[in-house]
This record gives C-alpha cells, structure tokens and sequence, in this order.
C-alpha cells in the first residue's frame, strides 16, 4: 500500500546568505556618526549616577554596601586611601567634628603654638609611676606637682579658648556654612581635645608649623 511506503527524502533546504556587515562609515571614509566621549561611553555603561546622601545615616548605609561588595583586600586599600586623604585634611573624608572651614582655623590656630595641655598626657603616666615608687618624698609631693601641672592647663586652656572665640568671631562672622557650633565653649573644648594630643598623633595632621603666625 501507498501509505506504508516511505516518501522520499526532501533535499535540505539551502542556509539563507548571511547578511553583509553594515558598513557604518561614509564613502569618504569618515564615521556616519560621532564618536561618543569615553565619559558619556563610561556613564551609559555603569547607568545613571545615584545624588549624593543627604543625611549621615545614609551616607553610612551605602557606605556599607559597598564594602560588603568589596573582598578583604579592596577594604583594605579602600581603608588606608580613605585614612590618608583623612589625616590630608581632605574634607570628604573628615569626621563631621572636624569638617568646615572653622574647625579648620582653629586647628591651626592649636597647632601653631605649645599648649600647656600638652602635658597631660604624660603627666597622668608619671602619675601611675608615682604610685609605683616607694620614696616618702616622692609619695609626699609628687601629687601636689601634679595637680600644679593639671591646673596651669586648664587655666591655659581657659585663656586660649577665648582668644579662639573671639578671632573665629572677627574672621567668619556669619559663622560656618557647614552647620558646625562657632560658640565659644564648642570650640574652646575641641581646641582643648587637640591640644592634650602629642603632635604626631593628632587628626587631621598638623598643616602649619609652631610659631608660624595665622591671620
């Protein structure tokens, strides 16, 4: 029967031709479009650029996403860039104590003279040494040398602190366009956290010498 019998194979039909190339230049040689700027190339490829945190809640979350998308290494990097243009004095990176253009005049205003609140610190290591040394001399009056020391610093810092008040007052009398507190007691008690530091230890670093005047 017809339909038991197998029909014949039908030849393969032939691959349609590939289409040429579009040729994207004129017969002059010259491109039919212009070559877009690698920025604009860059922008299209990575999407569009997210505005700028508006609180410090914010600004911590995405700073948070990024590093968890980051390995060990790149945080690491990424950590000791951010420090370096930190201890700059470069304002991006600035803790928001530090940031503005007051803060800033006041740290070189603390940073060009020997603050007696330098002393501090290594008096409260000479303290615990006292305590360690079993002379009656030194039991005797080593404390009250101590407090003589602790309280030139506070006094100094007292006078130095309204000296600050009154030349931030004269220099930026509409105050910080940062939002930072210009009152005296703000400022007196940040130039007094700076000045008990040791000089190299301090953050940012130092950007003028001791001695050197600051209009």
């Amino acid at each position: 029967m017809s339909f038991l019998r197998r029909k014949p194979a039908e030849p393969p039909a032939e691959a349609a031709p590939e289409p040429d190339p579009v040729d994207l230049t004129k017969a002059d040689g010259k491109k039919g479009r212009p070559t877009p700027k690698r920025r604009d190339a860059e922008g299209r490829a990575r999407g569009p650029v997210a505005p700028p945190p508006k609180t410090q809640r914010e600004a911590m979350k995405r700073s948070k996403e990024q590093r968890s998308s980051m390995s060990k290494d790149e945080r690491r990097a990424a950590a000791r860039v951010n420090r370096e243009r930190m201890m700059a004095g470069d304002e991006k990176y600035l803790l928001p104590r530090d940031r503005g253009k007051v803060r800033a005049y006041v740290r070189d205003l603390v940073d060009a003279r020997r603050n007696v609140a330098g002393i501090l610190l290594p008096i409260a290591v000479l303290s615990f040494l006292i305590l360690l040394i079993p002379l009656q001399v030194v039991q005797a009056y080593g404390p009250l040398v101590l407090l003589v020391a602790i309280a030139a610093a506070v006094i100094d810092s007292i006078i130095f602190g309204r000296q600050i008040s009154n030349k931030v007052k004269a220099k930026f009398p509409n105050g910080d366009s940062s939002g930072q507190s210009t009152r005296g007691s703000s400022l007196g008690f940040y130039a007094f956290n700076r000045a008990c530091l040791i000089r190299r230890w301090r953050a940012p670093r130092p950007r003028v010498e001791i001695g050197e005047k600051i209009d």
